[in-house]
């Protein structure tokens, strides 16, 4: 079976195009490596592949699911190795692309069992936080496992809530599960793991902040607007949690006046406070997405910013998939 080459790095730095790049000159099925590209609906806030990229490239695990469901890292590890198995029978070449480093690492090396949700659990937790705030129950989870608590903001709800929950449930840190290996979830052939990050902060911030301009022109606030006209959807949810959609959720209930179909200009002064929070927000997932990847010993590093980093990209991917005989072609 050949390598599994994996592309992995912080939001806005480049993944999508790498891939492509990618699948222009090998035969190549690229498998979401995405909490939010599962979910139906999610377009605009995912930056989802245009219809034409994801028709140019056979694409995996985008639009699975409906919002209102759950994924999680175990069930992402199952499918996406039982999807390189079937990409491999058929010929191609198993590309692994995103930044939902939990997903990689379980995809990797496996993760520890965990308990599901405690309604009751979480309810006491959000009453407290309601009181004493996040800030305080970060506060607490940095006494009981203070790996986890030095990765998450003192603000990040779900996270905080959820490490809470696993060691009222186990006794045990988050961190300590994750660390524990598992024998026999390994992935299918080797990993080649193809980290792109970025030499200096400052840009990947600057293309944070464009980026999520650019989502509010593209219409996420009425993107956001039609799901919670659905009725069944709430911001707890792990899909209405994810960032931008959690910031565009909370904008909408302190601006009911206004017109969310309307609201694409990211100069207008009333966007000011979605703008701040949601650019802060994202620049706090790429920070932890970058922990995450330090943490990969044998991860080879290409600079995100170095304009020769696509053809750096190129240049291992063909030193892991030189020609073979019974592997077509690259598709676009």
């Amino acid at each position: 079976m050949p390598p599994i080459l994996m592309l992995l790095g912080p939001t806005a730095s480049g993944k999508s195009a790498a891939s492509l790049a990618i699948a222009r000159r090998h035969p190549v099925e690229i498998v979401s490596v995405d909490s939010a590209l599962v979910y139906r609906g999610m377009d605009i806030g995912t930056a989802k592949p245009e219809p034409a990229e994801l028709a140019a490239v056979p694409h995996h695990l985008i639009d699975i699911l409906d919002p209102a469901q759950a994924y999680s890292a175990a069930r992402f590890a199952a499918d996406a190795r039982r999807l390189c198995g079937e990409i491999v029978a058929r010929g191609r070449l198993p590309l692994l692309v995103g930044g939902t480093m939990l997903y990689a690492k379980a995809f990797m090396g496996g993760l520890a069992p965990l308990p599901g949700a405690d309604a009751a659990i979480r309810a006491r937790l959000d009453a407290e936080a309601a009181t004493q705030g996040w800030p305080a129950l970060h506060a607490r989870l940095a006494t009981l496992d203070p790996v986890t608590a030095a990765r998450l903001a003192p603000g990040d709800a779900q996270r905080i809530q959820r490490a809470l929950e696993v060691f009222e449930l186990t006794g045990q840190p988050l961190s300590a599960l994750h660390a524990a290996p598992v024998a026999d979830a390994r992935p299918p052939a080797p990993a080649i793991v193809v980290s792109l990050e970025p030499s200096r902060r400052e840009e990947l911030h600057r293309r944070i902040a464009a980026r999520f301009e650019a989502m509010i022109t593209a219409g996420l606030l009425g993107e956001v607007a039609r799901l919670r006209a659905r009725g069944d959807l709430h911001p707890g949810l792990p899909s209405m949690r994810a960032v931008g959609y959690r910031q565009a959720w909370a904008w909408l209930e302190e601006h009911p006046e206004r017109d969310p179909q309307a609201m694409r200009d990211p100069r207008d002064p009333v966007l000011r406070s979605l703008l701040d929070r949601g650019i802060a927000a994202t620049r706090q997932l790429a920070k932890r997405q970058l922990t995450w990847l330090r943490s990969m010993p044998d991860r080879i590093v290409v600079d995100c910013l170095d304009p020769s980093a696509e053809a750096r990209v190129l240049a291992i991917a063909q030193a892991q998939w030189p020609p073979r005989p019974g592997f077509g072609a690259g598709r676009i």
